[in-house]
């Protein structure tokens, strides 16, 4: 529910700043560096790279634990994915692909806290350090941050060059760039139609990704505007949607990556 003295505008605009190194611009900012999102994700990290460490030192070849069931799973499930789509070397894609999908998960997941939960203990935090609570801002969703999700996607973006030239050699890559798919006497329209297509993959990587988790939070703080006796419904049903959307996402983001660099290092 909104903060007494705050009006529902207030209220999402408030929740919906981040906490940043200089004055917050808006959706993405090259200057300012957003803090919340940094911290978060670096947070998040180091607990999914701590949670799978502990889970390889326990391993055992008798009966596994419950840990390493649940990380045996996941590792399967993510190779035969990387298995059905990259059919080069899998050293360096299979765990990118597992960081990639748990990362984002855990990114996406954030966003099934309560609204109110980390503002309120850092403004308790801004007040007893003699700040002025009403200026502190933090978001704890790094995915609905353009910022983060263009950052990792540019990522995958500079991996498709480095996938294309060593499957293909500098020379392949810009050949088949200059001739797919119409051949060298329309090359015009072959570069044209590679151009956008090569820009177009790390644009739908990040917006998608963006866009679906902001409409998510941006739902979740309508529903908090809502008295404290009528968010409980919506509340959960959104809730229980959002996990499916949040799963989804991490899983389109890796798949595609997968696809791409499979793409990139396969010749044409």
């Amino acid at each position: 529910m909104a903060e007494a003295g705050h009006s529902p505008a207030e209220y999402v605009t408030h929740h919906l700043r981040h906490w940043s190194s200089g004055s917050d611009s808006g959706f993405i900012s090259l200057s300012d560096w957003h803090l919340d999102t940094l911290i978060i994700s670096t947070l998040l990290g180091i607990a999914f790279l701590t949670l799978f460490r502990i889970a390889a030192v326990r391993a055992t070849s008798g009966v596994p634990g419950k840990l390493q069931n649940f990380v045996e799973v996941l590792i399967d499930f993510v190779d035969n994915s990387v298995k059905d789509s990259f059919h080069g070397v899998r050293t360096f894609v299979a765990p990118l692909a597992l960081t990639i999908f748990v990362w984002v998960f855990l990114w996406n997941a954030m966003d099934l806290l309560p609204v109110d939960l980390i503002p309120k203990l850092w403004a308790a935090g801004h007040a007893a350090a003699g700040h002025d609570p009403a200026h502190a801002y933090i978001r704890v969703v790094p995915s609905a941050d353009m910022s983060a999700t263009f950052a990792l996607s540019i990522s995958v973006f500079l991996l498709i060059f480095v996938y294309s030239f060593k499957g293909k050699g500098v020379g392949g890559y810009f050949k088949e760039f200059l001739t797919h798919p119409f051949g060298p006497w329309l090359l015009p329209f072959n570069v044209i139609l590679n151009f956008v297509e090569t820009l177009a993959r790390p644009l739908s990587l990040a917006l998608r990704l963006f866009g679906n988790l902001y409409a998510g939070e941006l739902i979740f703080i309508l529903i908090a505007l809502l008295p404290w006796w009528a968010q409980v419904v919506p509340g959960l049903g959104w809730a229980l949607f959002h996990i499916l959307v949040i799963t989804l996402q991490a899983f389109i983001f890796m798949t595609l990556t997968i696809v791409y660099l499979s793409m990139a290092h396969e010749h044409h």
